[in-house]
């Protein structure tokens, strides 16, 4: 067995794994598996809202898990994904508010600020990385919390008059899709799902197709052999951070510019970036697996909603995704049972 067949079916597997325990976890608990599992299904497939709403979720876990898997190719942990998710988000819908241009440049603007955004504030951790080696995971957790306050006194004395949600945006800066709220009914599926799939394509050519994805992965190997050979191994950290940074933006753009349409204060967390780490596992840090990974958490989370109507708390979807990402993290383990059936099929 190939190591490329070995590092699809240990996501696979996990997947498998966890959908079991889960259904264990709901026998001792008391509650049906099967009809929690089949709302489960029900709640992903059985309209055409919900698979809207399913695919409306897994836009921004795209984004975040492309976030954290292009640091992770590159041998850095950027755990703040979710600050510079709210900086994107908040930029755009400044972008949205504070000019009044055609759809053409305004929406575009939008997008782009949010990854500049995202992108600066990936920046710092990538500079104290580099300068100073400052662990950029301390500097990324101290940084999400700076960027939740930020955002919320931006929301709320900048671009806002002192409440708790900005205005809505203007339709020229808008994500909103008249195609697909028709053909899911009126669900919150809009056109940050193509720009998703595309940012997919992009990180895949970049890594394996360019001379700069090269480097930036051999840095991640081992600095000290692409110094030898000759890189700068400081700009290539600053550099993935930045670009790392940039996607978690855009990831805040799909949910200010498509999903909500403004910028609301932020009580705490919204959870999108810290679940990109688990995106970015399961997808096995490449560009088609965080789709597919993201697709299935998309689904998990939207059809968890449907689980109460089987009388099946929606709670135990988290410890289903809990045991998912505790399999992937334990992939020796799966990949030790795989080594084991090989012999024994021998």
């Amino acid at each position: 067995m190939s190591n490329r067949l070995t590092n699809i079916l240990v996501p696979v597997i996990a997947v498998i794994f966890g959908l079991i325990t889960g259904a264990i976890i709901m026998l001792v608990s008391g509650y049906n598996p099967i009809a929690g599992y089949a709302a489960l299904w029900n709640g992903i497939f059985g309209e055409s809202y919900l698979i809207g709403e399913t695919l409306r979720q897994m836009t921004p876990y795209i984004f975040a898990g492309l976030a954290v898997a292009f640091a992770f190719r590159t041998g850095l942990f950027n755990i703040g994904v979710e600050g510079q998710l709210l900086v994107g988000w908040v930029a755009s819908i400044w972008v949205g508010l504070s000019f009044d241009l055609p759809k053409i440049i305004h929406l575009p603007l939008a997008i782009i600020v949010a990854g500049l955004a995202g992108a600066l504030w990936g920046f710092i951790p990538g500079f104290l990385k580099a300068r100073l080696r400052v662990h950029e995971v301390i500097v990324t957790i101290m940084m999400n919390y700076i960027a939740l306050y930020v955002t919320n006194y931006m929301i709320r004395y900048v671009l806002s008059d002192q409440r708790d949600s900005t205005a809505i945006i203007p339709n020229t800066a808008s994500l909103h899709s008249p195609f697909f709220e028709r053909i899911t009914d009126f669900s919150t599926l809009h056109n940050g799902i193509y720009l998703a799939l595309i940012a997919a394509l992009v990180m895949w050519f970049l890594l394996e197709k360019t001379k700069a994805g090269f480097e930036l992965r051999a840095v991640g190997f081992n600095h000290h052999a692409a110094e030898y050979a000759g890189m700068s191994v400081n700009r290539n950290i600053i550099s993935s951070m930045v670009i790392s940074g940039a996607f978690a933006g855009l990831a805040g753009a799909m949910e200010g510019l498509g999903t909500f349409g403004n910028a609301f204060i932020h009580t705490g967390f919204s959870g999108v970036g810290f679940d990109g780490i688990a995106v970015a596992l399961l997808g096995g840090n490449s560009g088609i697996g965080v789709v597919l990974a993201a697709f299935l958490f998309g689904g998990l989370k939207v059809g968890a909603l449907q689980m109460p109507n089987a009388n099946v708390p929606e709670e135990l979807v988290e410890i289903v995704i809990a045991f998912i990402i505790f399999f992937v993290a334990s992939s020796y383990m799966i990949k030790w049972l795989i080594a084991r059936f090989r012999r024994s099929v021998k």
